[in-house]
C-alpha cells in the first residue's frame, strides 16, 4: 500500500497559523521554546497568544501560487497543518469557535487541498491531538506551563474532563477525515503529552481506517504508524520501514523573521539527494507569513530547487536507492530502463571532483556515462577485478573510472548517469 510513498522524493510541509501575524513560532512561542532544544524563544503570555487569533486575516493568501512553486521545485506531496498544538483550527470545524472560519470566514485547509490536489500532489493533513486552548485539555496558562517547556511537564485534567476532551479531539479529527476528500497521509503529532493508554491510539487509528482506508499514518500514532518521521536530521542508517525526514529551511517551523539561520540551497539540495539515496523522502518545511505569502528566503531556495529539478528531476523521482557507500562515495539512485537495462544516478556532493570511481560493478555491462544535464558524454574507463580476469568470468566485477571536467559542474549538485545492460 505504501509503494507510492517510497518514491515521492520531496514533500512540502506547511506550518501556518495566526502566530505568523506577530512573527511568533507556531504554538511554542507561548512556552518560550523547549528546554535544551533550539531555538530559544522569548515567551509570550498564553492569553496574549490565544487572543492574537482575532487579528488573523491573510489578505495575500493564494494557495495556487504555493502549489505551482512547490511543484516546480520537485515536491510531489504536501502536508498542511490543519491544527497545531495551540488548538487554532485552520479548517471549518463545527466543534469550536477557535478557528479560521470564525475569524476570517474562509476555510484555508479546503483551499490548500483543492489547489494542491488540482496540481497533482498527494495530499496530507497534519493534526495535533493535543489542544492547549481547549478548556478540558485543560487550557494552558502562564501558571500551569513551564517556560521553557519541559517534556513530560504539562497540566492535567480530571478524568471526566479528559474523556470529554478525547471525544472533542476525535470529533475534530473526524471532520478532517470526512470533509476534504480522499487523503493520502494523516500526519499526527502531540504524542509527547499523556500516555498511550490515555490516548488509546488503536481507536484513533481505527477511526482513520474507517474514514480514509487508503491513507498512511505516521509513527506518532504510537504503535500504529505506517512510516517513520525522523526530525531535523537524517538517520545514520535507513529505517526498515518507509520513512521521511521532516526538516526546516532555517531553525523554526513557523514564520519567525528574526530567525536568520537559513540553510543554503546547496545544503538543502544535498539533504534531498542523500535522503532519496537512502530510500526516504524529504518533507521540507515552509512557514508562510501573516499575510499568506512564502518568505523571500524560502522562495529563493524553492526556486533554486526548481532550476535543478528541471534538469535532474529524474534522479530523485520514482527511483530506488542506488549503490552502497563502499561502491561510490556519495548519494546514488537507480531506475529500471524500458529496454531492460539499469540507469544509475551518481550525485556529486563533494569537491573537487576531477575523477570519480565506482566499485563493484559488472564492468562489461557499462554502456554509456554522461552528465544527466544535457547528456554530455564523459570519458570513462573500466578495470575488471583480477580474480574475475583469471577465472575468465564472462561478467566480471570491477571498477568504473569517470573523468569529470571542472567546467561541467552544476552549482548545486552534478549528476552523472551510468547506463548498464540488464538489472544491476
Amino acid at each position: 500500500m505504501s509503494a507510492w510513498f517510497n518514491q515521492l522524493g520531496l514533500g512540502l510541509f506547511i506550518h501556518w497559523g495566526h502566530a505568523s501575524n506577530r512573527g511568533w513560532e507556531l504554538s511554542w512561542q507561548m512556552t518560550g521554546g523547549v528546554h535544551l532544544q533550539e531555538p530559544s524563544l522569548e515567551a509570550v503570555g498564553c492569553q496574549e497568544y490565544f487572543d492574537n487569533a482575532a487579528t488573523f486575516a491573510p489578505s495575500a493568501f493564494d494557495p495556487g501560487k504555493w502549489a505551482d512553486l512547490a511543484w516546480r521545485a520537485g515536491a510531489r506531496y504536501v502536508v498542511f497543518t490543519a491544527k497545531h498544538h495551540d488548538g487554532f483550527a485552520m479548517f471549518d470545524t463545527k466543534l469550536s469557535d477557535y478557528s479560521i472560519t470564525k475569524v476570517w470566514g474562509r476555510d484555508v485547509t479546503a483551499e490548500v487541498v483543492e489547489a494542491f490536489r488540482e496540481r497533482g500532489f498527494r495530499i496530507g493533513l497534519y493534526f495535533s491531538i493535543v489542544d492547549w486552548h481547549h478548556p478540558d485539555y485543560p487550557r494552558y496558562t502562564d501558571e500551569t506551563v513551564s517556560k521553557p517547556y519541559v517534556v513530560g511537564v504539562f497540566p492535567r485534567a480530571a478524568p471526566e474532563k479528559w474523556e470529554r476532551y478525547r471525544e472533542f479531539m476525535l470529533g475534530q479529527l473526524d471532520e478532517l477525515l470526512t470533509g476534504y476528500g480522499p487523503l493520502d497521509i494523516v500526519w499526527l503529532d502531540g504524542e509527547f503529552e499523556h500516555t498511550p493508554q490515555e490516548w488509546r491510539f488503536d481507536e484513533i487509528r481505527e477511526l482513520i481506517r474507517q474514514r480514509q482506508p487508503y491513507a498512511l499514518v505516521n509513527d506518532r500514532c504510537l504503535g500504529h504508524g505506517d512510516f517513520v518521521t525522523p526530525e531535523q536530521q537524517l538517520p545514520i542508517v535507513p529505517p526498515e520501514r518507509p520513512w521521511e525526514a521532516c526538516m526546516t529551511m532555517n531553525t523554526t517551523w513557523g514564520y519567525v523573521p528574526s530567525d536568520d539561520t537559513w540553510k543554503s540551497p546547496v545544503a538543502l539540495l544535498h539533504t534531498l539527494v542523500e535522503t532519496v539515496s537512502m530510500g526516504g523522502n524529504l518533507l521540507l518545511n515552509v512557514g508562510p507569513t501573516g499575510t499568506g505569502e512564502f518568505p523571500p528566503q524560502a522562495i529563493e531556495r524553492l526556486e533554486a530547487f526548481a532550476r535543478w529539478i528541471d534538469r535532474h528531476g529524474e534522479s530523485v523521482h520514482d527511483v530506488r536507492p542506488g549503490l552502497e557507500l563502499w561502491q561510490f562515495h556519495g548519494p546514488s539512485t537507480r531506475r529500471a530502463l524500458s529496454g531492460g537495462g539499469t540507469r544509475l544516478y551518481l550525485h556529486l556532493i563533494m569537491r573537487p571532483y576531477e575523477r570519480i570511481v565506482v566499485r563493484g560493478l559488472p564492468v562489461n555491462r557499462v554502456q554509456t556515462v554522461s552528465l544527466l544535464d544535457g547528456g554530455r558524454p564523459l570519458d570513462w574507463t573500466i578495470q575488471a577485478g583480477k580474480r574475475d580476469i583469471h577465472a575468465a568470468s564472462p561478467d566480471p566485477i570491477g571498477e568504473l573510472r569517470v573523468e569529470v571536467p571542472a567546467e561541467a559542474l552544476d552549482e548545486l549538485c552534478t549528476v552523472v548517469a551510468v547506463d548498464l545492460i540488464g538489472e544491476v
